[in-house]
């Protein structure tokens, strides 16, 4: 896969690796190996500079847990995405040519423009669309909400029609409007993004506690929580992580779902990763933390940046100093690294970055915007991994390759 995308963008990149990550160092030397041994097939590289950086999942375990709010992300955390198609058969009141639908950038220009929209702006984008034709039709339907909209749609045969994408896409929003409900979903992404983001132990503990209390949220959600309670405060002297395993099994959660917190700090707890994501390993990344957090945030349940994104904020403007030098070496220590711009930042240039253990939607959102962001200088960023991971299919692939 990875080789195919240089064979077809005709690169021979720059390799970089994650130095604390056997399997990425591997990927990098295989891939070296081929380029030197089937040179002909491959691009020069006094072309355009490109670098090829790779990742592994464990140094950023955070983010695959998360529930994230953009469209696309919610579509494949609570419905799912299958090669494009998305299952509807399981919803109620479906209508049968509603009950598989397709999502298609090049098809569906709805969802081209609104895939990284949050979900509130999602809700306008939509009513304004429904409100456009209401207006054509001099309907006098009164329009307020997802529900509102869903009747109006029934209502109007024609405007299902006429206009298919977007009477999709409100089947659609109304779905996760009501899994959002069932699941109180806003509740547990409020206590996600406070043990991803700031570094509170005894609210966080308190809340937790209720959580796993409350028989009303998805056992799941209550793994994924104490995960993350683990994860950050792993290294807290009086940690609670096995008051609160002792906590989920007493209150109906499986077995092999709650040692699924074991397996993932063997996986991606401090020991194993090279990155202080938490900002809370030393006194000066604890006091960076704690000034992050008196600024506030625009919304409690998006305040969570992926370290995927940081680092390729610091590679672009320039700011790569001995911390990423030392954390992404060359797969060559001999070879001369490429000029990779000032401190004005870097321009002409691909970064391909490829992530061993998957990435997430909210990762390809970051990539996006970055894109969009230092499209003057001229820097193409192409984000790829080993799978594209919800919080499901990511705690399902560490519990079958992991032991606790």
């Amino acid at each position: 896969g990875l080789s195919a995308v240089l064979l077809a963008l005709k690169r021979r990149p720059n390799i970089r690796y994650e130095r604390n990550s056997a399997m990425a160092q591997r990927l990098g030397r295989e891939l070296d190996y081929l380029m030197e041994h089937e040179s002909s097939l491959f691009g020069s590289t006094s072309g355009s500079p490109t670098q090829l950086v790779i990742l592994d999942r464990k140094n950023d375990p955070v983010t695959p847990l998360l529930t994230h709010w953009t469209y696309h992300a919610m579509l494949h955390e609570l419905i799912g995405i299958n090669n494009g198609r998305i299952d509807l058969s399981h919803v109620p009141d479906i209508r049968p040519e509603s009950k598989e639908v397709m999502l298609a950038q090049d098809q569906d220009s709805f969802f081209k423009q609104s895939q990284f929209l949050n979900f509130g702006d999602l809700g306008v984008s939509v009513k304004e669309f429904v409100d456009s034709y209401q207006s054509q039709s001099q309907s006098h339907h009164k329009i307020e909400s997802i529900s509102d909209m869903k009747r109006f749609v029934e209502a109007y045969p024609e405007f299902r029609k006429l206009s298919g994408n977007v009477s999709k896409h409100v089947t659609l929003i109304g779905e996760l409007s009501r899994l959002v409900s069932q699941r109180h979903l806003l509740a547990v992404s409020e206590l996600e993004q406070s043990l991803a983001c700031n570094e509170q132990h005894g609210t966080d503990l308190r809340a937790l506690r209720a959580l796993i209390a409350n028989p009303k949220i998805q056992p799941e959600n209550k793994v994924r929580c104490v995960v993350l309670y683990a994860l950050r405060y792993e290294q807290t002297q009086g940690n609670a992580v096995n008051e609160l395993k002792q906590l989920l099994s007493s209150n109906g959660v499986d077995a092999d779902m709650v040692s699924i917190i074991d397996v993932m700090l063997r996986y991606g707890g401090a020991r194993e990763r090279q990155s202080d994501i938490f900002q809370n390993e030393n006194i000066f990344s604890r006091g960076k933390n704690i000034f992050k957090g008196l600024q506030g945030t625009e919304n409690v349940y998006t305040q969570h940046t992926p370290a995927l994104a940081i680092m390729l904020e610091d590679l672009v403007r320039g700011r790569q100093g001995l911390h990423w030098q030392e954390r992404l070496p060359n797969l060559d220590p001999n070879a001369r690294p490429p000029m990779l711009g000032n401190e004005n930042g870097m321009f002409n240039q691909d970064i391909i970055v490829f992530v061993v253990g998957g990435v997430t939607m909210e990762e390809e959102m970051a990539v996006a915007k970055l894109n969009a962001k230092f499209v003057s200088q001229n820097v193409r960023v192409l984000l790829g991994g080993t799978s594209i991971h919800n919080s499901r299919t990511f705690m399902s692939e560490l519990s079958t390759t992991f032991f606790p």
